[in-house]
């Protein structure tokens, strides 16, 4: 079997100096595995802004939503995992594209390997500030409410907190990002503790592109090393993928049915 993963895309991001280029880039690599690729896991805020309304569609990504719609009427399988910015996918998205929507973690076996994939914005230890906005966000009554505000006033809105919670940046400072590879090592190395079967963890959120081992001796402690020869034999090891973003980065991870192998996509 052959699986693509990738995360962050952010599409509609304010960053962005051209969003149709953009737009145009992921659709662009889409087409390139479209011979390739058996399943494609796209491991949330793939929008940087998304809300589905009963009958109405939000304006934009037509080009990138037509080939996945392509691909999965090829019969690629397609995962959409949703993340902290495109939070509100409710049953538009699967019915068109035919899309499975997966809300928080999947673990998967691919050819006899453990994957523990998902976005990352809920695990581990969370700011108080941050849990009660991603409460809020998941509210089924603030859903209802925000629901029924005009788009006009609800789009601007969302694109506007989107681009001030970044602080002017789409990376995280070095603080906050060993804050946070600390907090994914810390989760990681506890969840493969109780799932020893485990091989492969996978997450986005942080805009980071970091691989290490994570090892667990005795249920203490965790060792950090780069990643080269970990294939899987030793169950109490496994591998920790952040998978970086594609606002600079453009980059994917891709199992060939038997290594996991990190890339860029570069047109």
């Amino acid at each position: 079997m052959r699986a693509y993963f990738l995360s962050d895309l952010h599409l509609g991001a304010p960053y962005f100096k051209d969003n149709k280029a953009a737009e145009r880039r992921v659709v662009s690599f889409l087409d390139s595995i479209k011979d390739k690729a058996d399943a494609i896991f796209l491991l949330g805020d793939i929008l940087d802004y998304w809300y589905e309304y009963r009958y109405v569609v939000p304006r934009g990504f037509v080009r990138f939503f037509g080939k996945l719609a392509e691909l999965s009427d090829r019969g690629i399988r397609i995962v959409w995992f949703i993340g902290n910015h495109d939070i509100w996918i409710f049953d538009y998205l699967p019915t068109e594209l035919g899309i499975e929507v997966v809300d928080g973690y999947k673990v998967e076996e691919i050819d006899g390997h453990k994957f523990f994939m998902t976005h990352g914005d809920g695990v581990g230890k969370l700011k108080f500030s941050f849990k009660v906005i991603r409460g809020l966000f998941r509210s089924k009554i603030c859903q209802k409410l925000f629901s029924g505000i005009h788009p006009r006033w609800t789009v601007p809105f969302a694109y506007r907190w989107s681009d001030h919670s970044r602080n002017e940046s789409p990376l995280p400072s070095r603080e906050d990002a060993d804050r946070m590879m600390a907090n994914i090592g810390s989760f990681s190395r506890q969840y493969l503790h109780d799932h020893p079967d485990i091989d492969y963890f996978l997450y986005g959120h942080l805009h980071l592109l970091e691989r290490f081992t994570i090892e667990v001796e005795d249920g203490k402690g965790e060792k950090w090393v780069k990643a080269e020869n970990n294939n899987g034999e030793n169950k109490e090891k496994a591998e920790v993928i952040v998978l970086g973003e594609w606002l600079s980065k453009f980059s994917y991870a891709v199992w060939d049915g038997d290594s996991l192998e990190i890339k860029r996509y570069l047109e």
